[in-house]
C-alpha cells in the first residue's frame, strides 16, 4: 500500500518547507533509525518503538502530524521494544533498558509505570485484553509471560525456560486473539504457542528450518480478523501466513530495499479493518499492507 519512513510522509509540504529543503536539504532527524515494534490506534496513528531513536515515534496521516514520545520527566524512555494502545488510546510501551511498562495517554503525558523492580528483566512484547483487565508482557530474559492487572500487579506467570509444551526459549512477541487465546512467538524454539486466556496450553506449531512453514529467526506476530497467523521472519525477510491448525497458507515479502521488499523485518501489527504494519529494520521504514479478504475473484 505504502510505506512510512519519516515525518514527510505524514506531513503536508508547505512552500516555506520546501525552500528550506532546497536551500539546506531535507532534515533527517525524523528519519526512522531501526524500528522494532508497531502499532495502529484506533484513529489510525500509526506508532512506531524505535530502539535507535529510544523513543516512541507516532506518525498521524490523517491529520498530517507528526511526534515523539518518551522523550522527558518521568516518561522518559531509554530502549522501547513494544507498543500498543487500549480503548481510549492510552500508550503502553515496554522499555527493555528501564525493565518496565510506561503508559501515557493519548497526547504522550506520561500517567505510570508498571512492574515493580525486580519484576521484569527484559520486556520486549506487548498486549492487552482489556474485557479481562490484563496486561501479557514477554519476558524475553525469564522466558515467560508476565499477566499483570491494569494496576500493574502481577496476576499471573506463563511458562519458564525449557522445549517442553508451555516453555520459552527467548520468547519475543504476543499477540491476542477474538477468541481471547494468547499466541506467542517463542523466538529460539523456532515456533508459536497458543495458550487460553489463562494460560493453559492448546496448541503449537513451527520448527527450524528452511522449508515452507519453518523458521529461521522468527519475530513478529499478528492475526487478521478471520483468524489467520503472520509471523515476521527476519531471515527469510518475510511475512508467513498459516491457519488456525498452523498450516502455511501464504507468504510474502523478499530480501531488498524496494517497495514491498524488506531487510530484517522484525515486528507487526494488524488493526481492525486488516491493515498490515510491518519493521522493515534496515530499510529504516514501516511497510503497510492490506489482506482483502473474503473470495479473491471479488
Amino acid at each position: 500500500m505504502y510505506t512510512i519512513s519519516s515525518e514527510d510522509d505524514v506531513t503536508e509540504e508547505t512552500l516555506t518547507r520546501k525552500l528550506k529543503e532546497t536551500v539546506i536539504g531535507k532534515d533527517v532527524t525524523s528519519q526512522l533509525g531501526k524500528p522494532y515494534a508497531v502499532h495502529a490506534d484506533r484513529d489510525g496513528r500509526i506508532l512506531v518503538a524505535d530502539s535507535a531513536w529510544g523513543k516512541v515515534l507516532i506518525f498521524d496521516k490523517k491529520n498530517h502530524k507528526f511526534s515523539v514520545i518518551g522523550e522527558e520527566g518521568g516518561g522518559v524512555l531509554s530502549k522501547p521494544l513494544g507498543v500498543t494502545t487500549d480503548s481510549a488510546n492510552n500508550i503502553y510501551v515496554t522499555d527493555t533498558v528501564q525493565n518496565r511498562v510506561i503508559v501515557y495517554d493519548k497526547a504522550g503525558k506520561f500517567i505510570k509505570a508498571m512492574g515493580k523492580e525486580g519484576v521484569l528483566e527484559q520486556p520486549v512484547g506487548i498486549a492487552l485484553n482489556e474485557a479481562l483487565g490484563r496486561v501479557y508482557v514477554v519476558d524475553t530474559k525469564k522466558h515467560n509471560i508476565q499477566v499483570m492487572d491494569m494496576d500493574g500487579n502481577i496476576v499471573k506467570t506463563i511458562g519458564q525456560r525449557g522445549t517442553a509444551d508451555g516453555e520459552f526459549n527467548f520468547p519475543t512477541n504476543i499477540a491476542i486473539g477474538k477468541d481471547n487465546a494468547v499466541y506467542v512467538m517463542d523466538s529460539f524454539n523456532f515456533r508459536v504457542q497458543i495458550f487460553d486466556k489463562d494460560g493453559n496450553f492448546l496448541r503449537k506449531f513451527g520448527g527450524v528450518g528452511t522449508g515452507l512453514g519453518m523458521f529461521s529467526k522468527p519475530k513478529g506476530i499478528a492475526l487478521d480478523s478471520e483468524g489467520h497467523i503472520y509471523v515476521v521472519d527476519a531471515a527469510f525477510n518475510n511475512v508467513q501466513i498459516f491457519d488456525r491448525e498452523g498450516r502455511l497458507l501464504l507468504f510474502f515479502g523478499e530480501m531488498g530495499n524496494k517497495p514491498g521488499q524488506f531487510w530484517l523485518p522484525a515486528g507487526m501489527y494488524i488493526d481492525e479493518e486488516d491493515n498490515i504494519y510491518v519493521t522493515d529494520q534496515y530499510n529504516k521504514r514501516i511497510n503497510v499492507y492490506k489482506y482483502l479478504g473474503g473470495d479473491i475473484t471479488q
